[in-house]
């Protein structure tokens, strides 16, 4: 399955960095994409997801998540 956030808030590439690490610390995420230009994290997942988990994640690390 296919999935993507849209992301507020991400400044730079430590910024990108730090999306991509929270979502591939998530099991069963994989393929994580994340455009500082599009404001957006692209991944997919074998099975499916708790959004909520991975919304969180991300907003542990500072940012605002949309879906």
């Amino acid at each position: 399955m296919q999935y993507s956030l849209k992301i507020e808030g991400m400044s730079c590439e430590h910024c990108v960095r730090a999306v991509t690490q929270a979502l591939q610390s998530i099991d069963g995420i994989e393929d994580v994409s994340v455009s500082l230009e599009d404001k957006q994290a692209v991944f997919s997942a074998s099975e499916e997801l708790d959004m909520e988990r991975v919304k969180k994640a991300v907003q542990e690390k500072g940012y605002t998540v949309w879906d």
